[in-house]
């Protein structure tokens, strides 16, 4: 009897040592951010106009956003909030050329914060990003085309096509990056009716990352949504205004569409722009909005403001 106290001893210590080694199985960190911007001289924060015209011009964008816990993860009865504010500020530029744009845009994270904690057995370690410690911090950088295939500037219905890749930039541990090389290919359509203005996508995030078993991370490869609307009114004789919703979003092919591998949001945006021809003209965009569901990057809330000075080359005849 006595002779076999020792080993259940021994047995259970291990038991215990291996649980304990599991609840603190490190959570690597991923890319948070859902807002992919539409690329600067597209209108909307999200969709996109698709109105390129004219021989050449270009189009120079400042752009700064917030969001309100973005990464909320859950297992059972636990819940952490890993990042609880994300601000990030972005320097972008486009050229156009007749019906072609080609972008590049660099995120700069300047204030990420969070809480530490273990969640399913794993361990998440809160972001701190802060002007003070790191004012230098790039995330991934994104590199674009889009092209329009029908319509005009102007028309009832517009199509188009685009195409995006990532390169990877920052650490995986701040929640700004997958660490991985990412592409988005969308099908865009766009128009004008009257007072009305329209757009939406419909594609595909290539996204290689899949933490199958970790709460709240990327499952792989997602199918992109979204839509826009809104209506549109002169402002003075070279102005005019656009207010409407945007809602977009991602579902990860695995587990399509379900709450932990889905995120979408619904963002009210206004902008103000001009309408010349000639000379330098001015876009200014706000737009804020809520998270419409809980998990996988869908924010409590978030607020976007964006400068574009871009130069609108003449019209195809």
């Amino acid at each position: 009897m006595r002779s076999s106290r020792p080993p259940a001893i021994c047995l259970a210590a291990g038991l215990l040592l291996a649980l304990g080694a599991r609840a603190q199985t490190p959570a690597e960190g991923w890319s948070s951010e859902r807002l992919y911007p539409s690329a600067p001289g597209a209108g909307w924060f999200v969709m996109d106009t698709l109105d390129m015209h004219g021989e050449l011009g270009g189009v120079l964008a400042f752009t700064v956003r917030y969001a309100q816990a973005p990464v909320r993860v859950s297992d059972g009865g636990q819940s952490l909030t890993v990042v609880t504010d994300a601000a990030y500020s972005q320097v972008a530029g486009s050229i156009t050329w007749r019906s072609w744009r080609f972008s590049a845009a660099f995120d700069f994270p300047f204030a990420l914060a969070g809480r530490s904690g273990t969640v399913g057995g794993f361990a998440y370690t809160a972001p701190d990003v802060n002007l003070g410690a790191r004012p230098d911090t790039i995330s991934d950088v994104r590199i674009g085309v889009d092209t329009r295939l029908v319509g005009g500037p102007g028309a009832p219905f517009r199509l188009g096509v685009g195409a995006q890749l990532w390169v990877p930039s920052g650490d995986t541990t701040d929640y700004v990056t997958d660490g991985t090389y990412r592409a988005m290919f969308r099908v865009l359509v766009a128009g004008d009716v009257g007072w009305l203005t329209y757009a939406g996508q419909l594609g595909v995030h290539v996204r290689p990352r899949d933490d199958g078993g970790i709460p709240g991370a990327p499952r792989g490869s997602e199918l992109l949504f979204g839509v826009a609307a809104g209506g549109a009114w002169a402002v003075g004789p070279a102005h005019r205004a656009v207010l409407g919703p945007e809602i977009y979003g991602a579902t990860a092919f695995a587990g399509f569409f379900q709450p932990q591998t889905t995120t979408a949001e619904a963002l009210i945006s206004g902008r103000i722009e001009g309408t010349g021809e000639r000379g330098p003209q001015l876009r200014f965009k706000l737009g804020g909005g809520l998270g419409l569901n809980s998990s996988f990057g869908s924010p409590v809330w978030r607020v976007v403001f964006s400068i574009e000075v871009f130069g609108r080359a003449a019209p195809q005849p």
